[in-house]
């Protein structure tokens, strides 16, 4: 094994001037991570210098089998944490061989409206909050629980140090850092009210960077739980029950909304998105009737409300903040959350 850790850590920068790059995409489910791995000649730091690639579509549910090939488009670079030395991360959208986003890429239409003159002016911010459960391989039961069994009741585990009460930091903090190392803008972790579930935090970030950087924070993720044996979750409700779920909360802001004046603007956007709930709650994935119940931090699925605090309100306005950010809570996929 000492040998195999030893060819796993070579420094290639040593002996040759080429690189790896691994291309991530989104999968057909719109939440499974696909990567694979290439050689360059030389460092890239421009996503426009690297060469487009392929996949087959039809392994991943983007493609039928008598059409099959995607082209992978390099859209964002970010430091290899795995590889380390000058190989790199490369966040990729889908394209059929014409050039056209294939329907599970929406990173392409999210790209129009983020470079539009008038969103630009508006400098969107967005910090993400992503939840995540941690299970025990084979068992699919979360870390730390007795294997059919239950833990103690919520209530010690939220923010929580003790062998009793965190289940899963060292996985925790090798991702914090190593999103640090790639270059993410991750800006905080902490234990959640469930034990076994973590939550890391994105942001600021501006525009669609946001998306790119938190699918790239959730890839990393799964390379660290892979290695440590363990099975990520982003599932809304992982345990039935008294339990807490897991969401990716969002705080949004644009330029006119952090100025005097922008506690107006924000009621106004509200508004809007009251006037879409059915149609915004059907987009954020699959799952969440189960977990937006009214309970746990929640707020009824089909209700929609909002409030200067508390934070079960589907929309919540921060008080010492009211000017500068709109929060969105209980959902696990929106464009927000992704691009």
């Amino acid at each position: 094994m000492s040998l195999l850790s030893d060819l796993i850590n070579l420094d290639l920068s040593d002996t040759t001037q080429k690189i790896i790059a691994e291309y991530i995409w989104i999968g057909g489910s719109g939440m499974d991570l696909r990567s694979k791995a290439r050689t360059l000649p030389g460092p890239v730091t421009d996503p426009a210098k690297l060469p487009k690639w392929n996949y087959d579509g039809s392994s991943t549910g983007q493609a039928p089998g008598k059409d099959s090939e995607v082209i992978l488009y390099p859209q964002a670079i970010f430091k290899d944490p795995f590889r380390r030395g000058n190989n790199i991360l490369v966040m990729c959208d889908a394209y059929t061989p014409a050039g056209e986003p294939i329907p599970t890429n929406k990173r392409c239409p999210a790209a129009k409206i983020f470079n539009h003159p008038e969103v630009v002016a508006e400098v969107p911010w967005y910090g993400l909050e992503q939840e995540y459960t941690l299970l025990q391989k084979d068992v699919n039961w979360p870390l730390g629980w007795p294997i059919g069994g239950f833990p103690g009741p919520q209530g010690p585990y939220y923010c929580a140090a003790g062998a009793d009460k965190a289940f899963g930091r060292d996985i925790v903090d090798s991702h914090y850092k190593a999103c640090l190392y790639a270059g993410i803008n991750i800006s905080g972790i902490n234990g959640e009210v469930m034990p076994g579930q973590w939550e890391f935090q994105v942001g600021p970030s501006v525009g669609i960077s946001s998306g790119d950087e938190l699918w790239v924070a959730r890839y990393i993720l799964e390379r660290i739980t892979e290695i440590a044996g363990v099975v990520l979750s982003f599932d809304p409700k992982p345990i039935p029950g008294d339990w807490n779920g897991a969401g990716a909360h969002t705080n949004y802001s644009t330029k006119s909304m952090r100025h005097e004046g922008g506690y107006e603007i924000i009621k106004k956007a509200i508004e809007k998105l009251g006037q879409r709930h059915k149609e915004h709650i059907a987009a954020y994935g699959e799952g969440n009737e189960r977990r937006l119940t009214g309970k746990h931090e929640t707020a009824n699925i089909e209700t929609f409300k909002w409030t200067v605090v508390p934070p079960s309100a589907l929309v919540v306005t921060q008080r010492k903040k009211a000017r500068a950010i709109l929060r969105t809570g209980g959902l696990l996929r929106t464009w927000i959350h992704t691009w």
